[in-house]
């Protein structure tokens, strides 16, 4: 099949695809902001509705509602087959009010706002890659069906199960987390892990009776040198200490301290390791009590699970003038869980650009188009 017409037609229309994506960047969605989420929800729910698509909106008590949608339900004729499920989140890690900081704005090429690399311009590319196929007639093989997460910045709690079960019927998952450097697609991620270490102590006068104490700072000090020995950087298990806590005053022997570890894992099996690890800590004052809570909450997304999904892409990119490269990253998305089920699972196929997380977060303009080609093209070919 000649893809180039999925590429025309997406440039054809990159100023109306770039409104869409300022509307949405211009509804700000804090993770823990449950109307802000819900009135993106509600956004996207009507864009999908406006193509064709069977939407439903999963609502929560708690988390911001989830998108679900579902085209082309028919493919297949009598013999469904199995769909192939695309992957993005609402929420951003930004608070409301951020977007008075840092407005939506177009400067050389690039778009600027809160949310808009991490992952807006991923909706919007998958939204058009809809588009694209509808204009041109086109009707994949299989149905194609859209889950957009509301809590992917807070580890996916909400609807996890409702994410996992979408990934169980599907025939292959591609991600609209946004690309890599230079646009290259992530063909594996670490899996994540936080754990919290709580040092129990005893309070005393730092000036009358110190030694009656237990300084449970002191403690929390020693064992994280333990910690820190458990990272194995040149294989790339990393243990990062971000948050400490203690202590009350100055004069009074600290009886409770707490740290919070950041672990990332390159394979499955380091999860067990570095678990029995962190939880068999034991006391280096024998007066001190340790707690130690948390785990791997989200698994790593191997190569095996991406590489004939990354070779397809590549082949797709090809026909349409763009040469496609692969890469790892840290981080996790929700590409984890489902390559966890053993579903061939791509990610970083949104928007190309910088600043996930920070104040010049932005995307390249030119690349929108040809990232929602891209995925256009993969979804008519698989």
């Amino acid at each position: 099949m000649d893809h180039k017409p999925l590429l025309d037609y997406c440039r054809s229309t990159h100023q109306e695809m770039l409104a869409c994506l300022e509307e949405a960047v211009k509804i700000e969605s804090p993770t823990h902001s449950k109307p802000h989420v819900d009135r993106l929800a509600r956004f996207f729910a009507r864009k999908f509705r406006e193509q064709g698509g069977k939407v439903r909106l999963l609502e929560h008590p708690a988390a911001g509602s989830a998108v679900g949608a579902e085209f082309w339900s028919r493919a297949g004729g009598r013999r469904r087959p199995k769909a192939l499920l695309i992957l993005g989140h609402l929420d951003t890690v930004w608070d409301a009010g951020t977007l008075r900081r840092m407005p939506f704005r177009i400067a050389r090429g690039r778009a600027y706002g809160p949310g808009i690399f991490d992952m807006k311009s991923g909706l919007v590319c998958g939204l058009w890659a809809v588009r694209a196929l509808r204009a041109q007639g086109i009707e994949p093989g299989r149905p194609v069906r859209f889950f957009l997460n509301s809590d992917e910045e807070a580890s996916s709690v909400a609807f996890r199960k409702e994410l996992q079960r979408e990934a169980r019927q599907a025939r292959a998952v591609l991600v609209l987390e946004p690309a890599a450097a230079g646009g290259a697609l992530k063909t594996s991620r670490k899996g994540v892990g936080e754990f919290r270490l709580t040092v129990h102590g005893r309070a005393a006068h730092a000036g009358i009776n110190p030694a009656a104490g237990v300084n449970a700072i002191e403690e929390l000090a020693r064992q994280l040198l333990r910690v820190a020995k458990f990272a194995a950087p040149r294989r790339g298990l990393t243990v990062t200490v971000g948050m400490i806590e203690g202590g009350t005053r100055p004069n009074v022997v600290p009886a409770q301290a707490s740290a919070r570890i950041d672990v990332r894992i390159p394979r499955r099996q380091d999860r067990a390791s570095i678990e029995r690890k962190m939880r068999g800590l034991t006391p280096i004052d024998p007066q001190a009590r340790l707690e130690i809570e948390g785990g791997i909450n989200r698994p790593p997304l191997e190569r095996a699970m991406a590489r004939e999904l990354f070779f397809l892409a590549r082949k797709v990119g090809r026909e349409m003038g763009m040469e496609i490269e692969e890469a790892s990253t840290g981080g996790g998305s929700d590409g984890n869980f489902t390559a966890a089920l053993g579903v061939p699972t791509l990610d970083g196929l949104g928007g190309v650009g910088d600043g996930a997380h920070a104040r010049h977060e932005h995307v390249i303009i030119r690349e929108l188009p040809r990232r929602a080609a891209l995925i256009a093209g993969l979804m008519v070919t698989l």
